[in-house]
């Protein structure tokens, strides 16, 4: 049995713990590290997970999940690097930061695998894309999948898509949070109390995606179904149209694409002292 250490008990990595031990892992196979003390223990009372220093993480697991924030990797990797067992698996959740970070600040030879998840980890619904290091091998990312099938889907994608998957899934959940936000407000505009206008898009957005993931059908397909001829539909289709909404989209995922790229190449410039 793989023996895992959550660095970083933030959301994401809270929402981890609860998947492994929802999905059958023992407490007892489970640690986490948590620098603020009131944290850890709300942590440890809630799930029954031991909080422990980084040094006791790296002596006693197999698998390290780093899920601090990409501003504080730095300190960790320092840290790390001297207390780390060779051939332990390092699986990276921090947006933007290659495995080749990973690889030059620690033991050579250390296997690592990047993943990019998103916050609907938090309900068992998580998209994680997986991409591996120079050193990890197939059965390492056969351990990740199963290791995050039990908070939702996965992928694997060359590392050089990371930046793309970062822009549409990582940071996909918010661009259906500002759709919703929208609707909401439209609905209140339109005369209905925002309770309704909330629970009726909430349910809408639920079933479009249920529709989408179980028919099968691609997004025109489904769309054209709810379109009739002269209806209500085509002409908030129009409308949308009319403002660029679809490009709008499009531009604003390449931005955020572009932003994973510079927070990577940022981080990396700077390690080495450039600007």
């Amino acid at each position: 049995m793989t023996r895992i250490a959550v660095l970083g008990a933030g959301k994401i990595g809270e929402a981890l713990l609860a998947g492994l031990l929802a999905g059958g892992r023992s407490p007892d196979d489970l640690v986490f590290t948590e620098r603020h003390p009131e944290r850890a223990r709300e942590l440890e009372e809630r799930h029954g997970v031991a909080a422990v220093s980084l040094a006791h993480a790296a002596e006693r697991s197999d698998l390290l999940v780093v899920a601090v924030k990409p501003q504080d990797i730095d300190p960790l990797l320092d840290e790390l690097a001297t207390v780390i067992r060779p051939g332990t698996l390092v699986v990276s959740l921090c947006a933007g930061l290659p495995t080749s970070l990973f690889e030059t600040r620690l033991p050579e030879g250390t296997p690592v695998v990047r993943v990019m998840p998103n916050t609907p980890m938090l309900v068992g619904e998580a998209m994680s894309a997986i991409s591996p290091g120079a050193h990890a091998t197939e059965e390492h990312l056969t351990v990740v999948e199963k290791m995050l099938a039990t908070v939702g889907r996965v992928v694997r994608v060359p590392e050089s898509q990371q930046d793309a998957v970062t822009a549409l899934s990582g940071s996909g959940p918010a661009y259906f949070f500002y759709f919703v936000e929208a609707m909401i407000d439209a609905g209140i505009l339109l005369g209905l109390p925002r309770a309704v206008a909330t629970e009726l898009v909430v349910q809408s957005a639920m079933g479009a995606a249920r529709m989408l993931r179980d028919s099968k059908e691609h997004p025109v397909i489904l769309r054209e179904a709810v379109t009739s001829p002269a209806g209500t539909t085509i002409a908030a289709i129009k409308e949308l149209e009319k403002h660029g909404v679809r490009a709008a989209l499009m531009e604003a995922i390449e931005a955020a694409r572009n932003r994973s790229v510079e927070l990577g190449l940022g981080h990396m410039s700077e390690r080495h002292g450039c600007k």
